[in-house]
């Protein structure tokens, strides 16, 4: 069987711009029958691609991606920054959008590194190789595989933590037919001991016990994947929140060990970019959401779903300034889920004195 150096990958690796790699064997993941429980439990939501059998499948046994496969390279691009104060981000006037959405794409950045990464080996094993490179995209477990890789462990908020190096991290995968003279080592499963910051800061109660997360409550979700109307009962706890959450993360006690990304793309260029007027996304059509959020992670929820979210902020926010926009959007704005959102969001404001 061909091997190949693994320090070499690790060393080109970090040429590429990557800030931790880590090689496993391409086994399935030993957390696999606890997704499974999460997937029986219905806790993905409306997420049904994650439990389609032809998925399951692939994580079950990771050839059926790419035949032959032998190893599995882990790659972490880390993206926190801290650039821009808290009481911006708090700003009810304001819709807070997650750190790691504040610059380009990451897809953009990393499955290109992937893929140069892949050529290399191609090119320095001296035999015909097959692989395939992933970025938040393959049917895998990356965040049991990274810790299994030795990049970390998971913490109760189901997030991939490093003890010097904190959370704000990409991650992305190159399965290969090439075996490596040496695999790396897990990472202990957990530090977290006997803190519960996450479970008791999570403002929708989404992570129900350490461990646990109920994709059906959480804000990323609600914001992201959710393409439907966001559940009423649940609008009231989202705060400003129109893109992501960062919530569980920031109250992490490991998040203080969080260093400055070294990737310039990841910063926002402007402190708009972090969190934007709700009055500007409110009043965004079709084209001036696309030349506003091109290139960026948020470009592929749309401006109906943010537009959605920007009312639910504003209704949250107390303040009658809204109001006028709101009314035009519950009035006439084109998406029956906006003008639905818009009505919540003016109802609120009025239940509150302020509509």
């Amino acid at each position: 069987m061909l091997t190949f150096s693994a320090e070499a990958v690790r060393q080109h690796a970090a040429a590429l711009g990557f800030d931790q790699v880590g090689i496993i064997p391409a086994t399935p993941s030993p957390t696999l029958d606890a997704y499974l429980r999460w997937i029986e439990a219905g806790m993905h939501g409306a997420m049904g691609y994650l439990a389609r059998p032809d998925r399951i499948a692939r994580r079950r046994d990771l050839s059926v991606i790419v035949p032959g496969v032998q190893s599995l390279i882990v790659v972490a691009l880390e993206y926190g920054t801290r650039a821009v104060p808290e009481e911006v981000l708090s700003d009810p006037r304001r819709g807070r959008i997650s750190n790691y959405a504040w610059g380009r794409d990451y897809h953009d950045l990393m499955l290109p590194r992937l893929e140069q990464l892949a050529g290399w080996l191609r090119e320095h094993a001296g035999g015909a190789i097959a692989s395939r490179a992933y970025v938040d995209t393959g049917a895998i477990l990356e965040r049991s595989h990274a810790q299994q890789a030795g990049l970390g462990f998971i913490g109760k908020n189901t997030m991939l933590i490093h003890s010097r190096r904190g959370s704000y991290r990409f991650l992305g995968e190159l399965l290969t037919t090439l075996a490596f003279d040496v695999y790396d080592a897990p990472h202990r499963a957990t530090m977290c001991g006997t803190c519960t910051r996450c479970l008791t800061a999570c403002p929708t109660g989404a992570l129900p016990a350490p461990y646990q997360l109920d994709a059906r409550r959480c804000i990323s979700y609600l914001t992201i994947e959710l393409k439907g109307a966001i559940p009423p009962e649940l609008r009231p706890l989202m705060g400003n929140w129109v893109y992501g959450c960062d919530v569980c993360q920031e109250v992490c006690p490991f998040t203080r060990f969080v260093q400055p990304a070294a990737e310039p793309a990841f910063y926002p260029i402007e402190i708009d970019r972090a969190a934007p007027p709700l009055t500007d996304l409110l009043a965004l059509d079709d084209a001036a959401f696309q030349v506003r959020f091109a290139g960026t992670p948020i470009a592929r929820i749309r401006r109906e779903r943010l537009v959605r979210n920007a009312c639910v902020a504003a209704g949250n926010s107390g303040l009658a300034e809204f109001t006028p926009v709101l009314e035009r959007l519950a009035a006439s704005d084109g998406s029956p889920l906006v003008r639905e959102h818009a009505a919540w969001a003016l109802a609120r404001l009025a239940a509150s004195g302020r509509g």
